[in-house]
């Protein structure tokens, strides 16, 4: 089984599509994800270079290419919110998502990976990481905290999940006419949606349909590390709806680092993976080409089928 490299490993440093690919081609890839990063002119570029080269384009995260008028530091996968109140930001964001359908329509890509949008509230994430990191993430103290976040975050997040779903009831409907999967991405911070238990609210009511699971292995690890449940806990709910994976090491709270620089023991992902699970190193980049590299080569042994 190939792994696909993600452009979030290398586009940040680029204007070209040109240099990206190459350099990831130089690794010895055949299969990329493009990011969420990538202007107009930089996919065309890709897609034009990929289609001489024999790369292929496996899947899209969402905003691919970023949405017009915003600059590329500006334009993350939560400029605008599937899950807004806001119905002008709400109609922008499945706007920009149809673009993203289209281009993997174009491309042949299998899947869109899409961040779900958010809770209006102060994200307490960081607070947590901070706490943990020092020593205080332990005892009655993080149990209160968790009570009180778990309750703020009750208070607001049935009208956003309601937006969510009618962004997802319009977007699923785009996708099943270009056959393109919708992969809903577990989330790092507290405040996104989804949480664990609205996965599952998700898929059932998309069931039988193009809306899929997306898992990431440090989102996942992060929740974990906090205490709040078993990184496993999301596979072994919604691995029969799994698109694909975003595979990336965790160390204490630093996530996408290369697999075999961090904690993750990967071979406990084996047998959540079919054929046609799409596997992609979702690395930043911190990660070196050498790391990237040996990573590859020890997931593809250990996901050999």
């Amino acid at each position: 089984m190939e792994i696909a490299l993600s452009t979030a490993w290398n586009s940040a440093k680029y204007k070209q599509g040109a240099i990206i690919i190459r350099e990831i081609r130089d690794l010895g890839f055949k299969n990329i994800e493009l990011g969420f990063n990538l202007t107009d002119n930089m996919v065309r570029d890709i897609a034009g270079i990929a289609s001489n080269s024999g790369i292929k384009i496996l899947s899209l995260h969402n905003y691919c290419p970023i949405p017009e008028k915003l600059a590329r530091k500006k334009a993350l996968p939560d400029c605008y919110s599937l899950a807004s109140l806001n119905e002008t930001e709400r109609n922008l964001a499945v706007r920009y998502t149809k673009q993203s359908i289209n281009t993997a329509s174009c491309l042949n890509a299998k899947a869109v990976i899409l961040h779900c949008g958010r809770v209006e509230m102060v994200d307490p994430t960081r607070q947590m990481i901070s706490y943990y990191n020092s020593g205080k993430w332990d005892g009655s103290f993080a149990a209160k905290f968790k009570r009180d976040i778990y309750q703020a975050r009750k208070e607001k997040i049935r009208l956003h999940f309601s937006k969510l779903l009618k962004s997802l009831d319009e977007l699923a409907k785009y996708a099943q006419k270009r056959k393109v999967k919708l992969g809903i991405e577990n989330r790092f911070y507290y405040r996104e949606i989804p949480s664990l238990e609205e996965i599952g609210l998700i898929l059932n009511r998309f069931k039988g349909g193009i809306v899929f699971y997306w898992h990431d292995t440090g989102h996942a690890k992060l929740w974990e590390n906090l205490g709040f449940l078993k990184h496993l806990d999301y596979l072994n709910n919604y691995s029969s709806r799994l698109a694909g994976m975003h595979l990336h090491d965790i160390k204490r709270q630093q996530d996408h680092k290369a697999p075999l620089k961090g904690e993750l023991d990967f071979k406990t992902f084996k047998k959540y993976i079919k054929p046609g699970t799409l596997l992609t190193m979702e690395v930043h980049s911190s990660a070196t080409g050498q790391e990237i590299v040996q990573a590859k080569k020890y997931l593809e042994v250990i996901f050999k089928t």
